[in-house]
């Protein structure tokens, strides 16, 4: 079986499979948070869109960016390879005529599309309910496509990464929590080129919006010392982050020796 074809049945399957288990339905209903509080601060700011604008900016994207992706990749993408550990059905996958590599790449994908759709069922209401007064402005939909591609990439960077983690850890969801909680959180106040070191800097970089000079203006708390990297170098390296690390978790899901515990 070649391997297009062997990604293309695992990818599939494992879609199928992810939009009938609890954990999406858990992640889903953590999705309607920000729906909520759109909600509130239509209600609450009503008549006030430049308000409501920055409050979207500075609050939701936030959330967005920084905890909901965030979770949502840790777990999807460490469980790639550790849910077929733990549940010990990684025999029997094994076992078909499938690449190793194609199991990987397979779930990374249905895992990638399926978080792709909570964010963009997510994002879509809070950002048009919060944004009602500016319908007609066609500048508005360029920029709620600038952040949904920008979630988009950092899910895929992200996922690619805890994969990786998942491949080579034992508990790599707990090393993934120091990343993305801890290092992600942090490493991106720090000054000069150090703040490079993150997959969020590189999402933070290609915003639609930037703060104005000294500080002031849109997302001034979202992009507080950032020292951004031009569009075309943010986006080459979160594709070569996520090609990289997805190539490293195949290569070690096919040579690493997986033992279930007792």
């Amino acid at each position: 079986m070649n391997a297009r074809k062997s990604i293309g049945e695992i990818f599939g399957f494992f879609f199928f499979l992810g939009r009938r288990t609890g954990k999406i339905r858990v992640f889903a209903l953590l999705g309607l948070v920000p729906v909520a509080l759109a909600v509130v601060v239509r209600v609450v700011l009503h008549g006030r869109s430049g308000d409501i604008a920055a409050v979207f900016t500075e609050i939701l994207m936030v959330f967005f960016l920084q905890f909901y992706i965030v979770i949502l990749s840790l777990f999807y993408g460490t469980s790639v390879v550790a849910e077929e550990v733990e549940g010990r059905t990684l025999s029997y996958l094994i076992t078909r005529p499938l690449p190793k590599p194609a199991i990987v790449l397979g779930k990374y994908a249905a895992y990638a599309l399926l978080m792709f759709l909570m964010v963009a069922v997510s994002l879509t209401p809070s950002y048009f309910i919060m944004n009602a007064a500016r319908l007609a402005e066609p500048s508005l939909y360029l920029t709620f496509l600038g952040y949904l591609g920008v979630l988009g990439l950092g899910i895929l960077a992200y996922t690619a990464f805890f994969t990786f983690l998942g491949a080579v850890l034992k508990r790599g969801i707990l090393v993934g929590l120091v990343f993305g909680f801890g290092w992600e959180n942090v490493i991106q106040y720090f000054p000069g080129s150090t703040q490079k070191f993150s997959i969020v800097h590189y999402l933070k970089s290609l915003l639609p919006y930037r703060p104005a000079r000294g500080g002031g203006g849109r997302l001034a708390l979202l992009l507080f010392k950032l020292e951004p990297t031009s569009p075309a170098v943010a986006v080459l390296m979160l594709a070569v982050v996520a090609g990289v690390l997805l190539a490293l978790a195949c290569w070690f899901f096919r040579t690493k020796e997986y033992l279930y515990e007792e």
